[in-house]
């Protein structure tokens, strides 16, 4: 059994999460539940791979382009997914926003539109705005389980004419598994619109017990429109800082462009090494770690649960997937900008402000559940004394 109980502190090692806090929270020290990290250790026998290429001390350029990073990704997808994903299509990228800057270039001009589902994961907004086109954004169903409006989204398909379609599967923040319904249906639509797909699957592997991930190339043969699946392995074993991700394209043209792009115009023709065998080990060696660690995270969310449900002002649900919890405030008697106020000045604890997705946030706060289950306890118990002195001023 792994000990997810285990602490570990991640202070002063420069974390985005702990060290760096108070850039978002404007105060420091506080107990974070921001960025979409974990407080796990990866796992012992990738930690020893990294240990003996440390070990050895050499660091020189290195090569992505073979079977055994391509062979591991494929494996992956066909182990995990039933999915069958050709070598040829795998292309390492350092990031998966990287591949979808370079994506959203390629695949729709210059003050182009390009539509996803939200709330949304908020660099969507920064990267297609930097890349200067336009988001349209088409509200999830909230009362439906967050499921897709394909009213909304023809109309917005008809109307606007856009050039990409951004999918985020598993979604952040809401947590949904898109079922193979939906998924038909959307390609479809894509279809008959000429709308290229573009799918960000970074969440595959963080599942509930009996929740299934589908991958958007397992219905490649229905798709007649550019599709890119980006994904990497460092959500799922907590490895973000190795930096190694990953673009998977079918059509050879588009990834020959891709190329291109990656290694003439940016120079990133060299992979991280110590990324690299990580995502190798992990993929190869460590599903049992992985299964251990939904089942952890699974109790995480029943526990986190059991202390909310006497809260009235709180509404939440064990999502499909992700570790994120997308936790609903209503009729509170304070804003929830003062609500934030006695979160971080009073309870010490950073919990993120759900409008950071998108105006359909503005009631939520995402708490990240990806930590041993002492913190995610004493992080609700925060939350829940804080919800309590708002609503007796």
């Amino acid at each position: 059994m792994i000990d997810f109980d285990k602490k570990i502190s991640r202070y002063g090692t420069y974390s985005t999460q702990w060290d760096y806090v108070q850039d978002r929270f404007g105060e420091k020290n506080l107990l974070p539940f921001s960025i979409s990290d974990m407080d796990f250790e990866i796992p012992f026998g990738t930690k020893e791979v990294l240990s003996q290429a440390v070990t050895k001390g050499v660091f020189g350029y290195t090569r992505w382009n073979h079977h055994d990073f391509k062979g591991a990704v494929s494996d992956w997808f066909a182990k995990r997914f039933h999915a069958n994903i050709e070598e040829e299509w795998i292309s390492y990228s350092p990031s998966v926003i990287y591949s979808l800057s370079v994506f959203i270039q390629l695949l729709s001009k210059k003050n182009g539109k390009i539509v996803t589902l939200t709330p949304c994961y908020d660099a969507f907004f920064n990267v297609i705005k930097e890349n200067h086109r336009t988001l349209l954004s088409v509200s999830l169903q909230k009362k439906q389980q967050f499921s897709i409006d394909f009213i909304r989204l023809e109309e917005c398909f008809k109307k606007e004419k856009p050039e990409i379609f951004l999918l985020c599967n598993p979604h952040n923040p809401t947590g949904r598994a898109f079922t193979m319904e939906e998924l038909e249906q959307l390609i479809e639509l894509c279809n008959r619109y000429q709308v290229a797909i573009v799918s960000d699957e970074i969440h595959m592997d963080i599942l509930r017990e009996g929740v299934n991930h589908i991958p958007i190339l397992t219905l490649q043969e229905k798709i007649k429109v550019p599709v890119v699946l980006l994904s990497s392995a460092s959500k799922t074993f907590n490895s973000p800082g190795l930096g190694c991700s990953y673009a998977i394209v079918p059509d050879e043209g588009l990834r020959a462009r891709f190329s291109s792009i990656l290694k003439g115009r940016d120079g990133l023709s060299s992979v991280p090494y110590l990324g690299m065998l990580a995502l190798q080990d992990c993929y190869n060696h460590q599903e049992q770690w992985l299964n251990e660690l939904n089942h952890y995270v699974d109790e995480n969310f029943r526990q986190m649960l059991e202390l909310l449900q006497e809260n009235r002002f709180i509404t939440s649900y064990i999502p499909e997937a992700t570790y994120l919890a997308w936790l609903e405030l209503t009729n509170l008697p304070v804003s929830m900008n003062e609500l934030q106020q006695v979160l971080v000045h009073q309870e010490k604890v950073a919990i993120m402000k759900g409008e950071t997705y998108g105006i359909e946030g503005a009631n939520y706060l995402r708490l990240n559940l990806g930590a041993p289950r002492e913190k995610i306890m004493d992080g609700t118990k925060r939350l829940l004394r804080a919800v309590n002195k708002v609503s007796q001023l």
